[in-house]
């Protein structure tokens, strides 16, 4: 009913910077807030970001002033971004998305996942 699909993973030295992407499609009637988690080897798998469908933003302390979550109301307000500056090798990790969705078919919501997108930095 649901997908969302991640993209914008790579392999990058410390410093460098990425923009993952995630753009949610389907039976959508409305989202709620969407979010970024990420799961490195042997961990478990940990909030990053979110950002509500009022534009509020929040940021787990170890990306804060690193990490930038958006929309981009213009083009798509089912697409969120994630704005990675200042990469470390401890944000190696599978980065998810998230999104809490209110469907055409249900006045619910409910979590959806993306597959997830490797984010690899090398030190």
């Amino acid at each position: 009913q649901v997908q969302l699909v991640e993209s914008g993973g790579d392999s990058v030295q410390a410093g460098g910077s990425l923009r993952l992407s995630c753009a949610a499609s389907g039976s959508i009637f409305s989202i709620n807030r969407m979010a970024w988690y990420r799961q490195a080897p042997g961990k478990q798998r940990e909030w990053v970001a979110v950002i509500t469908s009022g534009g509020n933003r929040n940021y787990t302390d170890s990306v804060k002033g690193r990490f930038s979550i958006f929309r981009d109301n213009a083009k798509n307000k089912n697409t969120v971004y994630l704005q990675m500056n200042s990469l470390k090798p401890e944000d190696t990790a599978v980065y998810y998305c998230n999104a809490g969705v209110r469907t055409l078919y249900d006045s619910r919501v409910d979590d959806y996942w993306g597959q997830g997108t490797q984010v690899t930095v090398s030190s």
